[in-house]
């Protein structure tokens, strides 16, 4: 049986900030090698590909743009709103739902983007449900890209580079979310979610009948970067800050330093 919505997860998206989120320095490093990853592995197009747990749909967007089709689901509706308001019905087919219950069939799509269920999934057996439902809707031999919030995020980006510290009791909380991985709200309508290791990341995608073909940490140190901004908006530092991530995405001792991990499995054949 599924958890019910925590209505602390409902309060934190019904701010909207996350339409514009993937637009700011940091969601851009977020969003550029997120797409570059998923790119490795996903099947031309025209595919079937959904977006499940899709937010406003940012990656629905590019993937119509570049030529597919996107069964796109969100739990949150005003996310689904904000799609709808500026996505073509025939491209993009948006609606709520929720991904451990999915309204797709079995092996339906060619590829599966879960960019953001996992991120808010506390216990393992709802974590899975998730993960086969995936399973279940991609067709045999297709990929699915998971990603997952990394277990120092909170420690790296909460205290050392946002200095949250200074207004929010983040320091007090660290310890305990390092050791369960589970970081509540700070504040009512702040951001709440499960923070992976990596191998515990890897066993659970083969927990629910994938095969990992790779796992590697999105931003890198890049994240870090107090110039951010200014460095993606010049060509050549732009240039480098993806060649590092890309350089370390796999190195074993720094696959948890930066905010994100993303793994790439497939449902096998047989």
């Amino acid at each position: 049986m599924n958890d019910p919505i925590d209505p602390a997860l409902q309060a934190h998206y019904a701010l909207g900030e996350e339409r514009d989120r993937l637009a700011q320095a940091h969601g851009i490093l977020e969003f550029e090698r997120t797409k570059e990853i998923v790119l490795r592995h996903l099947p031309g197009p025209p595919s079937v590909i959904a977006d499940i747990g899709g937010g406003p749909g940012r990656y629905a967007l590019w993937l119509a743009e570049r030529g597919h089709r996107v069964e796109h689901r969100d739990l949150v509706p005003l996310h689904v709103d904000q799609l709808q308001a500026v996505a073509h019905p025939t491209q993009i087919n948006a609606a709520v739902g929720d991904a451990r219950d999915l309204d797709l069939g079995e092996g339906t799509v060619d590829a599966v983007l879960l960019l953001g269920p996992l991120y808010h999934l506390r216990r393992r057996d709802q974590r899975l449900r998730a993960l086969r439902e995936a399973w279940r809707v991609v067709r045999p031999g297709g990929p699915v890209f998971v990603a997952a919030i990394s277990r120092w995020a909170p420690r790296l980006d909460g205290e050392l580079r946002q200095r949250l510290y200074r207004s929010l009791p983040i320091r007090e909380l660290t310890p305990a979310v390092e050791r369960t991985g589970w970081l509540p709200p700070l504040f009512p309508g702040s951001f709440l979610g499960y923070c992976h290791r990596p191998q515990q990341l890897r066993a659970e995608l083969r927990g629910a009948g994938f095969q990992v073909l790779d796992l590697v940490a999105v931003e890198g140190v890049g994240f870090m970067l107090h110039d951010l901004a200014e460095r993606l908006a010049d060509p050549m530092d732009r240039a480098v800050v993806l060649e590092c991530a890309r350089a370390t995405e796999r190195v074993p001792e720094l696959l948890g330093i930066g905010p994100h991990l993303l793994g790439t499995a497939v449902r096998p054949k047989h």
